[in-house]
């Protein structure tokens, strides 16, 4: 049956810069779309995101625990903002409503929603990894995030590995052990499984038959000229290894001095998180390599990067896709990565070759990609090489078998598998479930239990 939904999330903007009006008009703007705001403070906004959230578990969790900041305060504002959510639920939360908590930003919120409402239906996914219990027993607050988690009736990683590594944190630090990936929290059966995210794989598929597209996919080319092109597309964070592919790349260079002139790097950096020093530093140390490159390896008529710090829109994004000869999405530590897959349903009986971390949960997926060790800069440079010199022929056939698999499995058939599993986790609680006793039945109960 068709579900309906409401989406609960952060507009974006301070409540300081939001008078009463201005946050009613929000209201107004978004019930329409079935979209409720939760308003969040400048101090919260510091504080709770970009101080524990992108400071504390997404470095943690990527699995770069020197970037780890482990500050109270910090702990204390991602505390009351789950509560805030909560709160905000319970206003449009009804009993026999499915709650489905998406990411790391509200780990604590499935335990909060059970406390108010126990019967109430509640999945979790996380869209990071998880990371193994050697780096995750590092949080002060370790035990406070599981029991939130534990809240839930159906917990969701891309991957197998990260379920493995989730279940040896609740063995260890909790105490509990699974059943084929089943949990048993205070009489409840919580469920524990993979969904590996997906993409609208129609929409990038057919992108390339747009007239719009097919104009920006020319002016690619004829910029371009005779040149492979090399796309690396990635948000500006240490966790996507930008700078250890452009090192990667001046490897290719220096080793294989016959493709300068003959192949050019195409690097588009989205801003991220720009308040933070760690995004500072490494756009600067981006921008000195990109320099260093092409001074080094260029000519006149012949620069080696093309480096563009900004955000794609949809049809220029798809452009590069299909215009592009080698993806590079190398990053040393992903929880899925959609920009692999993205680049692969573009390439719709075309050329073009995939160069792919085995540190994403989408080399779990994309077997047929040239998968390499990111960290290893000459394995990366070598696989450039691989995939410039790989016939055609075999460049189509290991696309067709990832995009079948892609078409298979979308983003659709994502959500329903999750909220199929939702549905049978319940149905098996309710099978569970102690039922009280007729008085006859509790009579015939006790006889047969004096007599035997």
């Amino acid at each position: 049956p068709r579900r309906w939904s409401r989406w609960v999330g952060w507009p974006g903007v301070s409540s300081e810069s939001l008078k009463t009006e201005g946050k009613e008009h929000i209201r107004e703007q978004l019930a329409p779309e079935d979209c409720v705001p939760v308003f969040l403070s400048q101090r919260q906004m510091d504080q709770y995101y970009l101080g524990f959230c992108n400071k504390t578990i997404w470095p943690l969790f990527h699995y770069f625990p020197g970037r780890t900041a482990f500050e109270q305060d910090f702990w204390k504002s991602y505390k009351q903002v789950n509560h805030l959510f909560c709160d905000e639920l319970m206003k449009v939360v009804k009993p026999g409503d499915c709650v489905w908590v998406h990411d790391f930003q509200l780990m604590l919120l499935p335990q909060l929603l059970r406390d108010r409402m126990p019967e109430l239906a509640i999945g979790y996914f996380l869209h990071i990894p998880w990371p193994s219990y050697e780096l995750f027993r590092l949080l002060p607050w370790r035990e406070e995030i599981l029991h939130g988690l534990l809240g839930s009736d159906l917990i969701g990683f891309h991957t197998h590995d990260y379920v493995r590594h989730f279940l040896s944190s609740i063995a260890r630090i909790c105490g509990i052990e699974h059943s084929v990936g089943e949990l048993t929290v205070h009489n409840r059966i919580v469920k524990v499984d993979a969904f590996p995210l997906g993409i609208d794989y129609d929409k990038y598929a057919n992108a390339a038959s747009d007239p719009e597209v097919q104009v920006e996919i020319r002016n690619i080319r004829n910029t371009v000229g005779n040149r492979k092109a090399i796309l690396s597309i990635d948000r500006l964070d240490y966790t996507k290894g930008i700078v250890e592919r452009l090192e990667a790349f001046e490897w290719f260079l220096s080793t294989y001095p016959q493709y300068k002139g003959s192949v050019t790097l195409i690097i588009v950096a989205v801003p991220s998180r720009t308040r933070i020093e760690d995004y500072q530093q490494i756009r600067k140390k981006l921008e000195q390599l990109v320099s260093r490159i092409n001074g080094d390896h260029g000519a006149i008529g012949y620069v080696p990067v093309w480096y563009l710090y900004r955000s794609m829109p949809f049809k220029r994004l798809t452009a590069l896709y299909s215009a592009a000869d080698v993806c590079l999405v190398t990053p040393l530590r992903d929880g899925m990565n959609l920009i692999a897959k993205e680049f692969v349903a573009t390439k719709a009986d075309a050329q073009g070759v995939l160069v792919l971390s085995e540190m994403t949960g989408a080399a779990s997926e994309l077997g047929e990609a040239l998968v390499v060790n990111s960290s290893d800069k000459e394995a990366v440079g070598r696989a450039i090489k691989h995939a410039l010199e790989m016939p055609e022929l075999e460049q189509v056939e290991r696309n067709r078998i990832m995009q079948e698999r892609l078409r298979r499995y979308n983003v659709n058939r994502w959500s329903k598998d999750f909220m199929h599993a939702m549905d049978e986790v319940k149905a098996k609680q309710r099978r569970m479930a102690s039922h009280k006793l007729s008085q006859d039945s509790a009579e015939s109960l006790c006889g047969e239990y004096a007599a035997a």
